[in-house]
């Protein structure tokens, strides 16, 4: 593993990449245990995530054992408007390569309730839940202990798109854009829960990743180019995780 700087980590390739994200969480869980007596994390869908979380319950791997599951609270970063049992749901994937594998309490599980009719009201009481356990005042934002995210081949992370409203949302945690490439609705947090995370985690894989990924990092990139550049925590950590594959551009200029 090769440390660029404090935000951004190369590793050689998928696997090593979910193996390093691995390990993090694990320390992640365990030190927030320790302090706070809980750990709070947001999961991401897409195939990035899918190693980790078979990395995180392959038996012949330290984490499963490590990870005191029955303290740790299980978020989501956004959701499709999708039912939980549709392959295509974010709950969906985490439950088939984590949740069903992990000693997690189901009381500890705080999902996106996207198959709600209507999304908006999906995103409402995501809302309500997240002011719940947090036990928000008005105004404040939640302080997830862990975010993981990806990014897409245009710059976007969880359901936050290149030029949707969602991205100049502040008065609300959670928000219900209408993604006209997808032609449906998504329910993703919003920038000032992401922005408030003890520590977020871009994962990022792919030869496909490469050239957005140097534009993103680019000093002469306009600063909010790209929803994933919004991603600055205004009092944590910001880590990006990337292979080599995706890193190339990096590598060649």
């Amino acid at each position: 593993m090769t440390s660029l700087d404090r935000e951004r980590i190369i590793v050689e390739d998928a696997e090593a990449l979910a193996l390093a994200a691995a390990e993090v969480f694990s320390r992640q869980a365990r030190e927030s245990v320790a302090v706070r007596g809980r750990f709070t994390v947001a999961l991401a869908g897409g195939s990035t995530p899918r190693l980790l979380y078979a990395r995180l319950t392959d038996p012949a791997a330290p984490f499963l054992a490590q990870i005191p599951w029955s303290q740790v609270h299980v978020f989501w970063g956004d959701e499709r408007h999708v039912p939980p049992d549709d392959p295509q749901s974010n709950y969906w994937l985490a439950r088939e390569q984590l949740l069903s594998r992990a000693p997690i309490p189901a009381g500890n599980l705080h999902r996106i309730e996207a198959e709600r009719p209507d999304a908006k009201d999906a995103a409402a009481a995501y809302e309500a839940e997240l002011i719940r356990f947090f036990s928000l005042s008005p105004g404040q934002a939640p302080r997830l202990d862990l975010v993981l995210l990806g990014m897409g081949t245009d710059g976007h992370t969880a359901s936050l798109f290149p030029g949707s409203d969602a991205l100049e949302v502040r008065d609300a945690l959670v928000a219900a854009p209408w993604i006209a490439k997808f032609s449906s609705y998504r329910i993703t947090l919003t920038l000032p829960v992401f922005n408030a995370s003890a520590a977020v985690q871009f994962l990022v894989s792919g030869k496909d990743k490469a050239e957005t990924l140097r534009a993103v990092f680019d000093p002469k990139s306009p600063p909010d180019a790209f929803p994933c550049q919004r991603i600055s925590p205004a009092n944590g950590r910001l880590t990006w995780l990337v292979d080599r594959a995706a890193a190339s551009a990096l590598e060649s200029r």
